[in-house]
């Protein structure tokens, strides 16, 4: 830092700032750390997102195909007087 007196119009160097270069730049390197944390959480949260959504659409047609075969089954099943409703319902 030059300790020369500033030369006509020029602002005098300000002595806080070079004093606090330094902390910024650990603020700044301490916000892109956590920047780059929070990146990679939410790609593993996207990952995570996607792998349920995958379980639940595996789920739901083996939902459909367990109904369908109840349906059959139902549907397969000779109807008698036991199954009948009683005339009062």
């Amino acid at each position: 830092m030059s300790t020369r007196a500033p030369a006509a119009g020029q602002a005098p160097a300000l002595q806080a700032d070079d004093a606090a270069a330094p902390r910024t730049e650990r603020r700044l390197e301490a916000l892109e750390i956590k920047a780059s944390y929070a990146e990679d959480l939410l790609e593993q949260l996207n990952l995570t997102v996607y792998a349920q959504q995958q379980t639940i659409d595996r789920l739901q047609r083996e939902l459909r195909a367990v109904v369908g075969q109840l349906q059959e089954l139902r549907d397969g099943l000779p109807r008698g007087a036991a199954d009948e409703r009683p005339p009062h319902y």
